[in-house]
């Protein structure tokens, strides 16, 4: 649950929600600026250097409602939804005695637009492949596929 709080992707859709790209963008005018306030990594890291600096400042206890507040939607789709494949399948191959291995099968386009296609291998057999932006995403939609292939 925490790690589904704050990840990446979590933290560059609370920095959207907190319009945080656009007051980025203000700083600095040009192409590679609007570029930049609309990408994901940058957003999770630009919300992440925002609350490490009003943690410094402020403290947590200061901040601590805003930063819950902020992050109240992401906490409840995490407790309301399944969001870690990878974990649950590899507790549900380690009651059977097996494990499972992810290899890249693709990855395609520019540095910064990657896309990725994964498996999940277990016994050398491919019972899921997953496709997203990135390894992780991929890893998990991999996973997501072979828990349903092992349900069947």
């Amino acid at each position: 649950m925490r790690s589904f709080v704050v990840s990446r992707a979590s933290c560059a859709v609370v920095a959207h929600e907190l319009d945080l790209g656009r007051r980025l963008a203000a700083f600095n005018e040009g192409e590679d600026a609007a570029r930049l306030a609309k990408n994901r990594n940058v957003l999770a890291a630009l919300l992440e250097a925002v609350l490490g600096a009003l943690f410094l400042e402020h403290g947590f206890a200061a901040i601590e409602e805003a930063v819950v507040d902020a992050f109240s939607e992401r906490i409840e789709y995490g407790l309301t939804t399944h969001v870690d494949h990878k974990t649950e399948l590899q507790e549900a191959l380690a009651r059977r005695g097996k494990q499972v291995a992810y290899a890249v099968l693709d990855a395609a386009g520019p540095a910064h637009e990657r896309h990725f296609t994964c498996a999940a291998i277990v016994d050398g057999e491919q019972l899921g492949v997953g496709e997203g932006r990135s390894k992780k995403a991929a890893e998990q939609e991999a996973a997501k596929h072979a828990l349903a292939h092992l349900a069947s």
